[in-house]
C-alpha cells in the first residue's frame, strides 16, 4: 500500500521529470520535424479514460499526417504513416509526451495502457478493475505481446498487474521494456492490421 499510494506515484514525478530534461534535445528535434511534416502539428491530443474512468488528453508525438480522400474521408492508418512517423513510431519515441502526462498526474509510468472512451461499456466486471489505478505508458500487457495479444489475454494481464502491484514487478516490467525498446519488439506501426478494436470484437461474440 505504501508503494502503490506514496512511492510509485513519488518515483514517477522525478523519473519523468529527469526524462523530461535528458531527452530535451530530442523532444526538440522530434518536435521540429514533426511540425514541418505534419503542417504545423506535432503532437496528437485524445480523450481516454484514466484511473476511476476520469477522461484526461494524453498526448503523442503526431505520427501520421491528416490526408483525405476525394470525398473528404481520412486515408487509413496506413496511407497516413509519414517516414518519419515510422522511424518514431517504431522506436516508441512517440509516447515521449506523455512524461508531461505524469508530471501533471493523469498518468504513471506503469500501469494499464488507456483505452478508447467507446470500450467502457465492452469491460468485464472483472476487468473493470484496470481503471482503479492510473494508467501507464507502458505495463504487464505491453511487455508481454503488446499489440500482437488478443483483448481476453492483453485485459487479463491488466487485471493481474492491477492486483498484484509491486516494487519488484514494477522493476522488472520497466527492465522488459527498456529491453523491447531497444530491440524493436512487438512493435506493430498499424496496430488495427494486428488486433481490431475491443468493440468490434467484444460484439462478434455475443
Amino acid at each position: 500500500m505504501l508503494y502503490q499510494f506514496i512511492i510509485k506515484r513519488s518515483f514517477d514525478f522525478v523519473f519523468a521529470l529527469l526524462c523530461i530534461v535528458i531527452l530535451s534535445p530530442l523532444i526538440v528535434i522530434i518536435t521540429i520535424l514533426l511540425f514541418f511534416t505534419n503542417n504545423g502539428t506535432p503532437f496528437f491530443f485524445q480523450k481516454r479514460p484514466g484511473k476511476n474512468e476520469k477522461i484526461f488528453s494524453i498526448v503523442k508525438f503526431k505520427t501520421m499526417n491528416d490526408k483525405k480522400d476525394k470525398n473528404g474521408i481520412l486515408l487509413s492508418d496506413t496511407d497516413r504513416l509519414t517516414l518519419i512517423g515510422k522511424i518514431v513510431r517504431k522506436t516508441s519515441l512517440d509516447e515521449i509526451p506523455q512524461f508531461f502526462n505524469i508530471i501533471k498526474g493523469d498518468m504513471s509510468l506503469i500501469g494499464p495502457r488507456p483505452l478508447l472512451i467507446r470500450y467502457l461499456p465492452y469491460y468485464t466486471e472483472k476487468e473493470k478493475i484496470r481503471h482503479t489505478v492510473k494508467p501507464g505508458i507502458t505495463g504487464l500487457a505491453q511487455v508481454s505481446g503488446r499489440n500482437l495479444l488478443n483483448w481476453d489475454a492483453r485485459l487479463a494481464a491488466d487485471v493481474e498487474y492491477v492486483t498484484n502491484i509491486s516494487l519488484m514487478m514494477d522493476i522488472k516490467i520497466i527492465i522488459k521494456t527498456i529491453k523491447n525498446v531497444i530491440l524493436s519488439k512487438d512493435v506493430v506501426l498499424d496496430p488495427q492490421t494486428a488486433i481490431q478494436d475491443l468493440d468490434e470484437y467484444r460484439e462478434q461474440r455475443t
